[in-house]
């Protein structure tokens, strides 16, 4: 087991930097460098006077370079701008090149700082991920059980009136964007018009003090759209596991449908459902955009938009970094829980 999570290590830190490779490309591409020396100068700047504004702070660098530079595994530069001041990568404000050090990266803990929130980086991404963790938090508790124990009712008993019923619910809520579901628990709970006003339209308030009034909605608008997927992946694991020829056995036997279910059928049948249960964490991360936007809940989501819409470079990157390594390490826990789950799988 120790050898095959190294080796599932090694892949993924050699996935994370090939994937922050390619966004570090794509948000370094010269249009979006010369629309953030026009943001950060003036928008009336020149050919001549943007390549001027680029190469004075070290963005006109070969891209390897510069990528060595934001991880923190090659020096940072320090140049002679033509308004002859010197600027160097790991200088601080008010501080000088001979005090600055030589690396000053993601590895060093410097995350830059950004353009448009006129802070550090890793203060944003911290404060934003907390926010949006906290919703993530109260989605999975909600969601999971939920949506394990329709899926487990309705493949207990394949094609009754009760797995009709659930699997009915189940496509209904997976099949309605959130936005759609959003806009409906609103105009529902929210507003005047069906007259119950039992929930707060929006969960500003909860960024600060989170209860059932202010939070509720999110979290059920997220839940539901989740729930339905992972309960037809229940269900369908579950429906087979009870047609297996052990399950069988254990009926002749005489044992209780209930332990048949508890004690031989469950385990075998979270397989499936564990996978998709640990993707649903990247999910929630990057797809409550939408939720988020819609509730006013400034968080990760919400970052990730302002950064993208106002070509924040740095705010951008972190945003990218935090995401990759969310997503390698749930699918990291993914192949663990799974080869514990089924210790038929060799990990030799």
């Amino acid at each position: 087991m120790g050898l095959f999570i190294l080796r599932r290590f090694g892949i993924m830190v050699f996935t994370a930097l090939c994937l922050t490779f390619i966004v570090f490309f794509l948000t370094n591409l010269y249009p979006n460098l010369e629309k953030l020396a026009k943001s950060e100068g003036n928008f009336r700047m020149d050919d001549t006077a943007v390549s001027t504004f680029l190469n004075n702070r070290g963005y006109m660098q070969p891209l390897p370079v510069k990528y060595g530079q934001w991880l923190g595994v090659v020096p940072g530069y320090v140049i002679e701008g033509t308004d002859g001041k010197t600027r160097g990568k790991c200088v601080v404000p008010g501080g000088t090149i001979e005090d600055a050090p030589r690396f000053c990266g993601i590895l060093q803990g410097d995350w830059g700082f950004s353009t448009v929130f006129k802070e550090d980086v890793s203060m944003i991404v911290a404060t934003r991920l907390s926010l949006t963790g906290k919703l993530m938090m109260w989605v999975m508790i909600l969601m999971i059980p939920s949506a394990l124990i329709l899926g487990v009712l309705a493949g207990m008993r394949e094609g009754s009136k009760l797995d009709r019923s659930l699997s009915t619910f189940a496509i209904m809520t997976t099949a309605t964007p959130e936005y759609v579901s959003g806009v409906i628990l609103i105009a529902v709970f929210s507003s005047s018009a069906f007259g119950l006003k039992w929930f707060k339209g929006t969960a500003t308030s909860a960024m600060d003090s989170a209860n059932f009034e202010n939070f509720f909605l999110p979290v059920l608008t997220i839940a539901l759209y989740g729930m339905g997927y992972i309960a037809r992946m229940t269900r369908a694991s579950m429906a087979e596991v009870m047609t297996a020829q052990y399950i069988r056995t254990a009926r002749l036997k005489g044992v209780s449908f209930k332990n048949i279910v508890v004690k031989h059928a469950l385990r075998n049948a979270l397989i499936a459902p564990f996978t998709v249960i640990m993707l649903q964490f990247p999910w929630l991360l990057n797809g409550v955009v939408i939720v988020e936007t819609l509730f006013n809940y400034k968080g990760f989501g919400w970052v990730l938009v302002q950064a993208a819409g106002n070509n924040d470079i740095e705010l951008l990157l972190g945003v990218s970094v935090v995401s990759v390594v969310v997503v390698l390490v749930t699918q990291l826990i993914s192949d663990i829980g799974y080869v514990y789950l089924n210790p038929r799988i060799s990990v030799t």
